[in-house]
């Protein structure tokens, strides 16, 4: 067969997770959520191991897109938030970590609402955007994965904050995501 009659490589499924909220616990303060400030503070949610289980073995590529502008703004290095990913990835079965430290008017690519973050994913781990899922709990997550593409996955905590204004499903949890996905699947 020539290079030119070679099939093409198939590209994957994957589900994109925003980190805090969907994967562990925020901290709560006046109904705002805010990231935790530390490894010991950090909680994985219920159901959210056996929902990513389920999510690889059904050959979904879980990549976790998350914004950290505390790291910017000088209240958390980059060695904690990094700590707690390595924790996260030895607990779960993540397939990586795209973090923007950055804060609102560094104006990057990567910061979500933006969808940089997930492009770049998609390029790397040859992910079929169209075909693929963003799960998150605030409206920067939903925003930046219509960007992209991605059917987008409210999990809706009724914070005191802008809530997004469209999206394809509205959950309780990633748990619940999962089922949906999983569901569709069949």
């Amino acid at each position: 067969m020539s290079a030119q009659q070679q099939e093409p490589v198939l590209q994957q499924r994957a589900v994109f997770l925003d980190r805090d909220g969907v994967i562990n616990r925020v901290i709560l303060k006046d109904g705002k959520p805010f990231a935790p400030s530390s490894l010991e503070q950090l909680e994985i949610l219920p159901g959210v191991d056996e929902a990513l289980q389920a999510l690889q073995s059904a050959g979904f590529c879980l990549v976790v897109v998350t914004n950290q502008p505390d790291v910017a703004r000088g209240v958390l290095s980059r060695a904690t938030v990094e700590a707690m990913h390595e924790y996260l990835k030895s607990k779960l079965p993540i397939a990586e970590f795209w973090t923007c430290f950055h804060d609102d008017q560094d104006d990057c690519q990567c910061r979500k609402p933006k969808c940089g973050a997930l492009l770049d994913a998609a390029l790397k781990h040859n992910i079929n955007l169209a075909e693929s899922f963003m799960v998150g709990d605030r409206w920067r997550d939903i925003a930046a994965g219509h960007a992209a593409g991605c059917t987008t996955m409210f999990i809706d905590y009724g914070y005191h904050e802008v809530a997004p204004q469209t999206f394809d499903y509205c959950v309780a949890s990633l748990f619940e995501a999962s089922k949906i996905i999983l569901a569709d699947e069949r």
